[in-house]
């Protein structure tokens, strides 16, 4: 039985009373937490309570700062005056760095020296440094009765030679495998290394095994990982349509949509219901379908997918957008010529020296100068044909007078040797009757060269001879 005084008044503590466990969260500069319990008894001062952390755990008092109950007690205080007396009360120890408590690394070791001493009961004795190589001083011999010398035993306070890092914060000699301070969680320091010939014991060999394993689980994990995400891409790719995984906003029409209703576009990862996408496709005038979204600051330039526009649409409607496509592409296009057979819907795109176009649609054969079909027919043999039936035929009436119109603006000419219409449908100046093979200049509306033929400049236009165009419209392209 054994009494502790408090307030000047005896507190009775024995085997009868246990002493209560404290709980204790220690944190340390790093806002790391650790919870630890600490056997104390109520009569216990802080100061004791300190010097108890730091014969167990390393932190000096210098770095210890205490809160119990909201409150900071002071080192004559008692914990039974903090309220401190029964199982699982409270207090915490947060942990200053020994920069900020001006703590010295030899100020730290005589003074953890001094207190293990005394709490082995020896005072006034010196304690070798961590990992020295130093003997401690033998004492003096002790003379037996016969005054023989006798050599004493070997002090249990001289330390073995301790491999290992010193910590840089705490001071504390770590195994040389231990990435980390056992005591305040400091990292190695960096240009440690590990002894040559270091045989690792039993405990470290078991941590260095259960970090080997939990590596290989890491990476195991990491390829399982990987091997997921490449078949979710592949499954993605696969699918018209990528479904918002999560819950989103229409930007239109302002409606909340679930996992799974919304549809998030490739090009943008922009989100929007299914019907306003699909409304704007059909409402759109253009073969190329932008992304709808837009705000005060941004209007967004991605577009709309092929296989998007077809997953939104039905068949008709996907036919019917084609088709828009389709005749823009072709009214855009100085170049293009529709089929002449009736509700054909083929068309081509031709060069300066093409005059046919067989349609892939109908199969018919176009004359691209006369502009219309005339098969086993010439261009001359059609044009004299058309003349003829202008009289009784109203369609042919009206393809003539196209024509004569066509000669009259200048869109058209007659070849200067057989007489045929000829139409220039873009290019240079330069254009080749297809009846008789003339050479013709189209600024002029006269032969290219002289009666000899090719190269003869003694007459034609003379384009470009001794540097002069033939025309003041002449584009000196022939």
């Amino acid at each position: 039985m054994s009494y502790c005084v408090w307030q000047g008044r005896p507190f009775l503590t024995s085997p009868f009373f246990p002493s209560p466990r404290l709980w204790v969260g220690v944190e340390d500069a790093h806002m790391n937490t650790i919870p630890i319990y600490l056997k104390v008894q109520p009569c216990m001062t802080l100061a004791t309570l300190k010097d108890m952390v730091f014969l167990h755990y390393g932190f000096p008092p210098g770095i210890q700062q205490w809160v119990v109950g909201q409150r900071l007690p002071r080192d004559h205080e008692t914990l039974q005056y903090h309220g401190i007396q029964r199982d699982g009360d409270v207090a915490y120890l947060y942990l200053r760095s020994a920069k900020a408590a001006k703590l010295r690394k030899d100020t730290f070791r005589q003074e953890h020296e001094r207190r293990q001493l005394e709490e082995l009961g020896i005072d006034g004795g010196v304690l070798l440094p961590r990992g020295s190589q130093e003997v401690a001083t033998a004492p003096p011999d002790i003379v037996d009765a016969e005054g023989q010398a006798e050599t004493p035993a070997a002090s249990p306070l001289a330390p073995n030679p301790k491999v290992g890092w010193q910590c840089p914060v705490c001071t504390f000699i770590n195994k040389p495998t231990w990435p980390g301070c056992e005591m305040c969680c400091a990292e190695r320091p960096k240009d440690y290394a590990t002894p040559e010939g270091y045989q690792p014991d039993q405990e470290e060999q078991v941590r260095l095994q259960k970090e080997e394993e939990a590596m290989k689980q890491y990476e195991q994990a990491k390829e399982q990982r990987k091997h997921a995400n490449y078949q979710q891409l592949l499954q993605l790719d696969g699918q018209s349509l990528v479904l918002s995984e999560a819950v989103v906003e229409c930007p239109i029409c302002f409606v909340t949509l679930e996992p799974g209703e919304g549809v998030t576009l490739r090009e943008c990862l922009h989100s929007f219901c299914k019907d306003c996408l699909k409304g704007t496709i059909l409402n759109s005038q253009e073969p190329e379908v932008r992304c709808p979204y837009i705000d005060q600051k941004y209007s967004c330039p991605g577009q709309l997918l092929e296989r998007e526009i077809k997953a939104l649409l039905s068949p008709a409607e996907y036919q019917r957008f084609l088709d828009l496509g389709i005749s823009v592409a072709e009214n855009r296009s100085l170049s293009s010529y529709h089929c002449k057979t009736t509700d054909c819907r083929g068309w081509c795109f031709f060069e300066d020296d093409v005059n046919e176009f067989k349609c892939p649609v109908c199969e018919k054969k176009n004359c691209l100068l006369c502009k219309a079909i005339h098969e086993n027919m010439n261009c001359k043999e059609y044009q004299d044909d058309l003349k003829l039936r202008a009289e009784n035929d109203q369609s042919a009436r009206q393809t003539t007078e196209m024509l004569m119109k066509m000669v009259q603006s200048g869109d058209a000419m007659y070849c200067p040797v057989c007489q045929i219409i000829i139409q220039k449908k873009d290019g240079c100046d330069w254009i080749l009757c297809t009846v008789c093979r003339t050479e013709i200049c189209w600024v002029t509306k006269g032969p290219r060269w002289g009666p000899a033929g090719s190269g003869d400049t003694s007459g034609g236009c003379r384009c470009r001879l001794n540097g002069a165009p033939c025309h003041p419209n002449c584009h000196n392209c022939h």
